[in-house]
């Protein structure tokens, strides 16, 4: 059995996908990128898991959770085992984001990093 058949989302349109996100050097083109992308509710459904991680994250019950982002507590536990189980795609960002400053200087920040990582890549 082939890695595409046991996990259908790695194609190679969705590595494309994942490295033209990773290319994007500011919050401001992957704000474009991802308005363009996505429909709002896309964008929506995505703002909020992001936000039930981050309630998770900081401990709250899960109830308190599924009341504090409205979300179901079917979503809640989602996003939960993902936080736990996954892939650490919400724990790296969990942690860079608590490590980063926050205001004009983590724009500044993650501005660099978008132009280092150009760098290394041209």
């Amino acid at each position: 059995m082939s890695d595409r058949s046991r996990e259908p989302w790695r194609s190679k349109e969705m590595q494309a996908l994942f490295e033209t996100i990773g290319d994007l050097a500011t919050p401001a083109e992957t704000q474009a990128f991802l308005r363009d992308l996505c429909t709002v509710s896309e964008l929506e459904a995505m703002a909020h898991r992001w936000q039930v991680a981050r309630l998770v994250d900081a401990g709250l019950p899960y109830l308190e959770v599924a009341a504090r982002s409205g979300a179901s507590t079917t979503t809640v536990t989602r996003v939960a085992n993902s936080l736990r189980y996954g892939q650490d795609g919400y724990r790296r960002a969990l942690d860079r984001q608590a490590s980063m400053p926050t205001g004009p200087a983590r724009r500044m920040s993650t501005a660099r990093r978008g132009h280092r990582a150009a760098r290394a890549g041209g």
